[in-house]
């Protein structure tokens, strides 16, 4: 039970936004009243999970206890929202509680709709079938990438958007080709990574670098092709074709691993919620990160409307944006629009090798680095391996937000 039903800040979601959130505020204004509403016992560093798949990077790394998380003097509340009743200023919880609050923060995540694909929940982590979105399976594609032999055939699949991290999908498929590689049977292999979208990735600029890594490893890529069936004991995925000309057009394509990205959609008490928009994400402005009905509401990271990439990079520059602005609706002054959509995207494409994708709303490039992001580096490897772990549980966690800056006049053209 909370120590009190009504609390000054109350955030419901304790993951990588909740936390920050909180942090940002107590070392901000230590004297803030914050609850942070969340049911998970373990905190998991999601952006590790495509290298715990590709056998580079233990699980035991990912995972830290929540309660080491929260920040001193936050209170953690270990339920889960049930509704959320706006007008109310109130969070009923699934105990059967209710929280009133002066300012709400909705940072929940992203639901994994395992389901919406026939078959797979019944399959996954068995039959050749994983997927490096759950630390549940995700141990299991190391396994099924190294029993690839010369001869196999690996499937992976891309949902359709939003959905978190949008390069996982094939930072995945690089990592096998390259291990596969390593061990001198690539070409004896079939790797076919079967796209939602008409394109590899979602800003042209890294998207033309993108297509030709998958050439290199002879990669063959199947765009607008949507998983919607997997037989796990015959071992077929099933395809639908989404393209005008073919729209419809199923196909089954046989497979010995068969990696999975899923569906993935707002909570379900999200979507139902008042906060909700017809697409059932929390309603904001996109660069203030306030709710667009309810002043006193913000959200941030995958569960939030605004139309940038789901990563952990957004909610870092997310996080003080919704800080600030609550203490600025404390003391009574103007809310402020200071975020810009910046995403980054480490695409591992080879174990030592990464092109760091780093872009704002409209796929602007925005690099904080001196270095052609377009290229693959080996400084972004180290990044990706060691530098955004320490950042993030050292720095990002503990409510700093001195962090480089991004280059918002980076010219395309002259990389």
């Amino acid at each position: 039970m909370p120590a009190s039903s009504h609390y000054q800040i109350l955030i419901v979601g304790g993951g990588t936004a909740g936390i920050t959130v909180a942090a940002i505020l107590r070392r901000r204004d230590p004297g803030t009243e914050i609850a942070i509403v969340e049911p998970s016992a373990e905190h998991y560093y999601q952006p590790a999970f495509t290298l715990v798949g590709a056998g580079v990077y233990p699980l035991a790394r990912t995972k830290r206890p929540e309660r080491d998380l929260i920040p001193v003097g936050v209170q953690w509340i270990r339920d889960a929202a049930q509704t959320f009743e706006p007008d109310k200023n109130t969070v009923r919880l699934k105990s059967g509680d209710a929280v009133t609050y002066d300012y709400l923060v909705v940072c929940t995540g992203v639901k994994l709709d395992w389901g919406k694909i026939a078959g797979l929940a019944e399959t996954l982590g068995k039959n050749g079938v994983c997927s490096n979105y759950s630390p549940m399976y995700v141990t299991y594609t190391r396994e099924c990438l190294q029993n690839l032999k010369p001869g196999s055939r690996a499937v992976f699949t891309q949902p359709p958007l939003p959905f978190k991290c949008p390069g996982a999908p094939q930072k995945i498929v690089y990592l096998t080709a390259d291990h596969l590689r390593r061990r001198g049977i690539l070409r004896d292999c079939s790797l076919d990574y079967y796209v939602h979208a008409p394109v590899i990735f979602g800003v042209p600029y890294f998207a033309r670098e993108l297509v030709n890594v998958a050439a290199r490893y002879g990669v063959n890529v199947h765009y607008q092709h949507n998983l919607v069936a997997v037989d796990g004991a015959a071992k077929t995925a099933t395809f639908e074709k989404v393209g005008e000309q073919t729209k419809g057009e199923r196909v089954t394509v046989p497979f010995d691993m068969l990696h999975v990205s899923p569906p993935q959609s707002p909570p379900e008490e999200i979507k139902t919620s008042p906060l909700a928009n017809t697409a059932g994400w929390v309603d904001v402005n996109q660069n203030s990160m306030q709710h667009l009905r309810y002043a006193n509401v913000f959200a941030l990271g995958d569960v939030a409307s605004s139309p940038n990439s789901k990563t952990a990079a957004a909610v870092r520059k997310q996080a003080p944006v919704v800080a600030g602005n609550i203490l600025h609706m404390i003391g009574k002054t103007a809310v402020e629009p200071g975020y810009d959509g910046y995403a980054s995207c480490p695409l591992t494409t080879a174990i030592g090798k990464t092109i760091l994708a780093e872009f704002i709303y409209g796929g602007k490039v925005t690099p904080t680095l001196p270095l052609n992001p377009a290229k693959e580096h080996w400084t972004g490897w180290w990044i990706k391996t060691t530098g955004l772990p320490i950042m993030y549980w050292n720095y990002m966690l503990k409510g700093h937000v001195w962090f480089p800056r991004h280059n918002t006049a980076f010219k395309e053209d002259a990389a």
